[in-house]
């Protein structure tokens, strides 16, 4: 089932940089994404956006079928704007497409940021801030997945001192604070560490941007942690001490 992108126009690439820090700085303390953007953004809200992606991939579970949806008219109808509903932050794992494991949503519905082991560096989280202050997304999403090799391999740097070449090493060091902090759990040692690495995750972007923190304190953006089963397909959302993390 694919769904087709129903909003108008966003600020393009040339807008967003002449905004400036100052001015993404102003929209996250209420100057508004909308306007800021000169055109429409998504309707939904946060909920509503997680309540689409439960669904979404609830019919990839039910019925992964390829999806056939007029792909030519979808991608000419958001050509020249978009105004995607969700932010997902995921693996660059090759099993996990988003776009496909929430049901097979369409072209500007959502807005991915991909790298081994799900973090947010400097440039994802550079693109999380652009997709919440100046296209107006509500909900953000930090989705790791089962038999995560980046997580595998900062469970080896705690308990064997590994050592990575090249950037693999420094890549994978921003993982190793959650190993650390769930070596002594019970259960899969892997399995805990990409749990707890997507909630360490999610708790930064909503705290330590300083633009999603101000859209996160006026209720405006979501900031949710999830785990995706690559033998079932399902993705579960996690909880943090009793609640969703932001």
């Amino acid at each position: 089932m694919c769904n087709i992108c129903e909003r108008d126009r966003v600020l393009g690439r040339r807008g967003f940089l002449g905004l400036g820090a100052a001015g993404l700085a102003a929209m996250a303390l209420g100057a508004g994404a909308a306007s800021a953007a000169g055109g429409a953004t998504t309707s939904l809200t946060a909920d509503q956006a997680l309540g689409r992606l439960k669904a979404g991939n609830a019919r990839f579970v039910a019925a992964p079928d390829l999806c056939i949806g007029d792909l030519t008219a979808s991608r000419t109808k958001v050509a020249m704007s978009q105004a995607p509903w969700a932010t997902i932050v995921s693996c660059a794992d090759s099993r996990v497409a988003p776009e496909l494991l929430f049901g097979g949503v369409s072209a500007g519905e959502l807005f991915v940021a991909r790298n081994a082991g799900n973090t947010a560096d400097t440039v994802t989280m550079g693109t999380i801030e652009y997709g919440a202050a100046v296209l107006g997304v509500p909900l953000i999403v930090v989705l790791g997945h089962e038999r995560c090799g980046a997580a595998a391999a900062a469970c080896d740097i705690v308990t064997k001192g590994a050592k990575f070449p090249g950037s693999i090493g420094p890549m994978v060091k921003d993982i190793v604070p959650s190993a650390r902090a769930v070596m002594k759990q019970p259960g899969d040692f892997v399995d805990n560490t990409i749990r707890e690495n997507a909630l360490r995750t999610a708790g930064r972007i909503a705290t330590q941007s300083k633009i999603v923190a101000g859209l996160v304190k006026s209720g405006k953006v979501k900031v949710v942690a999830a785990r995706y089963d690559l033998d079932d397909g399902k993705v579960e959302f996690l909880v943090d001490r009793g609640k969703l993390v932001a």
